[in-house]
C-alpha cells in the first residue's frame, strides 16, 4: 500500500496549475471506515471580496470505504456565477489512505489524491491534487491540518504560461461536546506557488466557525453534516463564505 502512495504521489507532482479551491471546499479527515458507503452533498455560496453578487458551488458524491486503508468517492460538481444560473462542473475521482492506524499513534496521517475533469476540459485541462492529512486530540478537542498541492495537467496555455503546483492548507479544531453537536473553528487558504509563494496580499486566507454532529438513523445508517460561516483575513479573499455538507453513511 505504502509503495502505490509513493507512486501516486510522484504521478501527480510530476505533471505539468491553477487552484480550484471553492465555496463548497470542506476539511478532509484522515480516517477510512471499512465498507462504509455514503452519499455525500456539498454546497457552498461566496460573496467575492471585489465584485457584485455570490458565487456558489456544490457537489454530490457516492463514496466506498474499499478496504481498511482506502475510501473512493466519485461526484458531480455544480457551479453558479453570480447572475447566472446553475451550471455543471466538473466530475472528480478522490482517493483517500490512511497511513497510520487510528489512535496508535500521536498524530493519525493520511494521503489524498483528486482528480477532476472539468466540463471544459480541453480548454482548462485537467486539475489534480494530493497531500498530507495530519489529526491528532488534546483531551476533548481534535485538531486536524492538512496540506495540498494542486497542478494542471493539458489544456490550452500560452507558450510562455509557466506550470506550476500551487499550494494550499485546511486547519480545523472541534471541541467533541457530544455526537449531535460540537462546535469549532475552520481555516483556508491558498498561497500560490509552493515554491514562490504569491504576495501577502494576493493570497486568499478565509477562518470562521464551524458545527459538527451525527445522528444514528438505524444499525449503521447515520447522518453526519457540518457546517461552517468563514470570513476573508486576506484582501484578496472572499468576503464571507457559507458552507455546509452532509452525509448519509449506510
Amino acid at each position: 500500500m505504502h509503495r502505490m502512495v509513493r507512486l501516486l504521489a510522484a504521478a501527480a507532482l510530476g505533471l505539468p496549475a491553477i487552484s480550484h479551491a471553492g465555496p463548497s471546499d470542506y476539511v478532509i479527515l484522515p480516517g477510512v471506515e471499512y465498507g462504509e458507503r455514503e452519499i455525500d452533498l456539498k454546497y457552498g455560496t461566496a460573496k467575492p471580496a471585489q465584485g457584485e453578487g455570490r458565487i456558489s458551488a456544490g457537489s454530490l458524491g457516492f463514496g466506498l470505504g474499499a478496504t481498511p486503508w482506502w475510501f473512493t468517492e466519485v461526484y458531480a460538481k455544480f457551479q453558479e456565477a453570480p447572475f447566472d444560473k446553475t451550471r455543471y462542473d466538473a466530475f472528480e475521482w478522490e482517493n483517500k489512505f490512511q497511513i497510520t492506524q487510528t489512535g496508535k499513534h500521536f498524530v493519525d496521517v493520511g494521503l489524498i489524491t483528486e482528480i477532476e475533469v472539468p466540463r471544459e476540459r480541453r480548454e482548462e485541462g485537467y486539475e489534480l491534487m494530493i497531500g498530507p492529512l495530519v489529526q491528532w486530540e488534546t483531551g476533548a478537542i481534535q485538531w486536524n491540518a492538512n496540506l495540498l498541492f494542486e497542478r494542471v495537467a493539458g489544456g490550452h496555455r500560452e507558450p510562455d504560461e509557466p506550470r506550476i503546483t500551487e499550494m494550499g492548507y485546511q486547519l480545523q479544531v472541534k471541541y467533541r461536546a457530544r455526537p449531535e453537536f460540537e462546535y469549532g473553528l475552520q481555516a483556508f487558504g491558498e498561497m500560490g506557488d509552493w515554491k514562490h509563494w504569491e504576495p501577502a496580499s494576493e493570497q486568499k486566507h478565509v477562518a470562521g466557525p464551524a458545527f459538527f454532529g451525527k445522528f444514528k438513523v438505524g444499525q449503521r445508517e447515520a447522518i453526519k453534516y457540518n457546517a461552517a460561516w468563514v470570513f476573508g483575513v486576506s484582501r484578496a479573499a472572499p468576503d464571507n463564505t457559507l458552507r455546509f455538507q452532509m452525509e448519509y453513511e449506510f
